[in-house]
């Protein structure tokens, strides 16, 4: 399976691919099979990025990005997970709680490197879950690479816990900031997450 996102872009090189080998065997000149090989190759590595394969949901909270925990910290009432996507991570976003998609926002910012500090001011779509704890929020934060965060939800939509919500093409980092009263953190920096399948804080009792 495909994600939606991708799905134009494959359609592009897949056509360029059939077009140079067409060329080539009607013309049997070696510059149809040279534009053909690149081609081909951009394909390959187009169909591992947007791959978008089925997963089962895991418990409690679960992560909302593939990749490697980078930040782990308190926000006055909140806690902040952060998530760094590299290019080779499945970069469909999925939501980690079920619940009610109030708001979509979308802010203006640089875009410099999404594993750097200053990531947090770049470029991003914020999406606000209001959920029977509280309010939960999952922010996709562009990076050097990334050019735009595609979402697939609506606010005033009802979300389910591992549903793709969205997605960062081209790497990124995605934080997911839950009410630090309400839950208890099972990940650390380093840890490694799969989008809707990774438990990343279970609520207290």
């Amino acid at each position: 399976m495909f994600a939606p996102p991708g799905r134009l872009w494959l359609s592009v090189f897949l056509g360029g691919v059939v077009l140079s080998l067409v060329g080539y065997w009607g013309w049997h000149s070696i510059w149809f099979l040279a534009l053909a090989i690149p081609i081909a190759g951009f394909l390959v590595l187009l169909i591992f990025f947007f791959r978008d394969p089925e997963r089962p949901v895991g418990p409690a909270i679960v992560a909302a990005a593939d990749g490697r925990v980078m930040v782990v910290k308190e926000e006055g009432k909140n806690v902040r997970i952060g998530t760094f996507m590299n290019v080779s991570n499945v970069h469909v976003n999925r939501s980690p709680v079920p619940g009610f998609l109030v708001r979509v926002d979308t802010r203006e910012g640089p875009r410099v490197p999404a594993y750097s500090p200053e990531a947090s001011g770049n470029a991003q779509k914020r999406y606000l879950f209001g959920t029977p704890f509280g309010l939960v929020e999952v922010v996709q934060i562009t990076g050097l690479v990334a050019r735009r965060c595609v979402a697939y939800s609506r606010a005033g939509t009802p979300v389910r816990k591992g549903q793709r919500f969205g997605m960062v093409l081209f790497g990124s980092r995605v934080d997911v900031v839950l009410p630090r009263d309400q839950v208890q953190v099972v990940v650390q920096i380093g840890t490694r997450v799969r989008a809707g399948t990774t438990t990343i804080a279970e609520l207290r009792s």
